[in-house]
């Protein structure tokens, strides 16, 4: 029994992604942009996120992914707004001070875009999501890092994660939209 054990994990471990790439954090970026009075939308971005990838294959469509965003860290250019934002009424930061996006598979489709199948945990809630990948390719840079680049986006009913503040408009409408948009900018270097 204990052979087995030791073979199956001799195994998993052949098999476990070793290539580690970190974060090129002046070159990336998370954003999110959401409808606001009908006719016009409001746009943010989180200042303060980790990107944990690891992926051995050239396409990447072995990636083992964590994106881990503080959510203290939003900015949408209005400190009240921002404020607001982090209170019981929206992310209740001081319960639920990160949302985590954990990547399941990236995986390639025929026409050469990708599909990003992960679990988004938001407010304590945690949700399997499909978004949208495109990958930019593989490089050296002229100091002779290895660069990767990725591009990830999405649409996200934000009620489903239990963000359900809002406020009429005299029209009827709602002053916020219930669609969350998700833009992610990454540019990641391979570890040496």
């Amino acid at each position: 029994m204990k052979l087995l054990i030791a073979l199956l994990f001799t195994l998993g471990s052949a098999w476990a992604q070793k290539t580690v790439w970190t974060l090129d954090a002046s070159h990336s970026s998370i954003n999110f942009a959401i409808d606001h009075m009908v006719i016009s939308e409001t746009t943010g971005i989180f200042k303060d996120y980790t990107v944990d990838v690891k992926s051995d294959k050239p396409d990447f469509t072995d990636a083992q992914f964590k994106v881990v965003m503080k959510v203290a860290s939003i900015d949408t250019r209005d400190a009240k707004r921002d404020e607001h934002l982090k209170n019981a009424d929206f992310f209740d930061t001081a319960k639920f001070p990160d949302i985590t996006f954990t990547g399941k598979k990236f995986e390639k489709q025929k026409n050469g875009s990708y599909k990003v199948y992960g679990t988004l945990t938001m407010k304590g809630v945690s949700k399997d999501v499909i978004l949208d990948g495109k990958f930019g390719g593989i490089i050296k840079d002229p100091w002779g890092n290895t660069k990767a680049g990725l591009k990830v986006w999405g649409q996200l009913d934000r009620y489903e994660w239990g963000l359900k503040y809002n406020s009429a408009l005299e029209t009827g409408s709602l002053a916020i939209g219930q669609e969350v948009r998700l833009m992610a900018h990454l540019e990641l270097t391979k570890s040496k």
